[in-house]
């Protein structure tokens, strides 16, 4: 059973759930966006439990260590158990402020553009 202790780092990211395809963990290997160590990985490497990764996604850039080896993608909630997420605390800071500063394109209630009473009182105000 030797061939089961060899998980290849691609494999790992798609299991725990940091990308939704395998392909596109693959894709990020290949670009760079994973690194051991400092030094970009590929998608090749095999993973070892007590490893450190950086990882760069589009929402986040996570740090984390490896826990346990998931050999196929499981629920959320039971794939978390296999990594620890070791992200700075400034990232999360950052990624707390985008949220907040999250604009929708929506305007707040009662803010902005007058309503229609306040509308007639502005015109008739100006003698329109």
């Amino acid at each position: 059973m030797p061939e089961k202790e060899k998980l290849r780092i691609d494999k790992y990211l798609w299991a725990i759930r940091l990308f939704k395809t395998r392909s596109q963990a693959s894709d990020a290997c290949d670009s760079g966006k994973v690194k051991f160590n400092g030094v970009q990985t590929k998608a090749s490497k095999h993973v070892n439990v007590g490893e450190e990764y950086e990882v760069k996604t589009e929402a986040k850039r996570w740090r984390i260590r490896v826990s346990g080896l998931l050999y196929k993608r499981v629920a959320f909630a039971e794939a978390i158990n296999y990594y620890i997420d070791i992200t700075p605390a400034e990232e999360i800071e950052r990624l707390q402020y985008q949220a907040a500063s999250f604009h929708t394109g929506k305007r707040q209630s009662k803010i902005g553009r007058p309503t229609k009473k306040q509308r007639r009182d502005i015109d008739d105000f100006l003698g329109e």
